[in-house]
């Protein structure tokens, strides 16, 4: 499924054409909510933005025209939480995946917040929002020589247990480092000796993660992962999800007409139909459940500078492009 196309007019007053996404991301390349948030408002009141394509280099047109919800994602969206009522006039539709690690002695996120101040925000938002549009991601889970299991678990336990009033999903991944060649050699820059995560590791993890589980009772998801967790009541992610969208929005009807949920269609002992469309986004990883969406982040822009990061090349260049798209107060041009 590919995004509708129309017709606007750009900042020169040049007429162009646009993709018209229902669904915009937010980012899954760099943290807009973090770092940002003014260029993101600024955008939504024109309409639109510029994107570069990370694969061929175009730039093309996004238009807000038609769209419906915003999926962010942030480590930090305390920057953006004071624009949320500006946000809500505009597409008043949004939930938050909201990464909150506890690597703080790690040193595995080194530019961002410490956990303390991180756990405020997400309690912040919750209560600002509503707990169901704020989920956990405690993403990735990555060990090392000197970080074991039992140490990464404990972090866990610890983080679910200040959330457990506060969201209603958790959200996880395996660091899958070997895969990722930018991961890899990052790492070994940093001297971080990492271990893989073999299936043994990964039931090992889920079996506990589940037995918290009993003291949160959140639901459980991994996420752009081929492992079957279902004996340990954890199921396959979708992050832009059509199911929690419907949840969520149902008063929106032309969201619901994207997604394939017609309100007034019921079975015979009277409940909703929802007509699932093939809605999977194709650009994504194999094992990634999320529906059509349009990125609008850039790669090599975060200046979180994860350890872990698999949309940084080098510290260099990512400093070099965030300050040069915070003088431009940038289109991401």
């Amino acid at each position: 499924m590919k995004h509708e196309k129309i017709f606007i007019e750009n900042d020169k007053a040049e007429v162009v054409e646009a993709q018209a996404p229902v669904i915009i991301s937010a980012s899954r390349a760099t943290d807009v909510p973090a770092l940002f948030q003014d260029w993101f408002v600024k955008r939504l009141q024109k309409g639109h933005l510029v994107w570069k394509n990370p694969f061929n280099s175009v730039y093309q047109y996004i238009s807000f025209q038609k769209t419906r919800l915003i999926v962010f994602w942030s480590k930090n969206p305390a920057p953006i939480i004071p624009l949320l009522p500006i946000i809500s006039e505009i597409i008043p539709n949004y939930y938050f995946q909201f990464t909150l690690n506890n690597y703080d002695n790690e040193h595995f996120e080194p530019n961002i917040p410490k956990f303390e101040e991180r756990l405020e925000t997400f309690l912040k938002l919750s209560e600002t929002i509503g707990k169901q549009k704020v989920i956990w991601r405690f993403d990735p889970l990555l060990i090392t020589e000197k970080f074991s299991i039992d140490k990464l678990l404990k972090k866990i336990e610890h983080t679910g247990n200040q959330l457990k009033n506060h969201t209603e999903k958790l959200v996880f991944s395996f660091a899958d480092i070997e895969g990722y060649k930018k991961v890899k050699n990052n790492l070994k820059r940093q001297n971080i000796e990492y271990l893989e995560f073999n299936e043994q590791k990964m039931n090992e993890v889920a079996e506990e993660i589940s037995k918290m589980n009993k003291n949160w009772n959140f639901e459980l998801a991994t996420c752009s992962e081929a492992v079957d967790l279902q004996k340990y009541q954890i199921s396959h992610n979708k992050c832009i999800d059509d199911e929690l969208i419907k949840k969520l929005f149902q008063k929106d009807e032309k969201l619901m007409e994207f997604i394939g949920f017609k309100i007034s269609q019921k079975n015979i002992f009277e409940e909703e139909i929802f007509q699932r469309k093939n809605l999977k986004d194709s650009g994504q990883r194999k094992f990634c459940g999320c529906i059509i969406s349009k990125d609008i982040g850039k790669y090599n822009t975060c200046k979180h500078l994860c350890a872990y990061c698999y949309a940084n090349v080098s510290s260099k260049t990512v400093l070099q492009n965030y300050e040069a798209l915070k003088e431009k107060n940038a289109n991401y041009e």
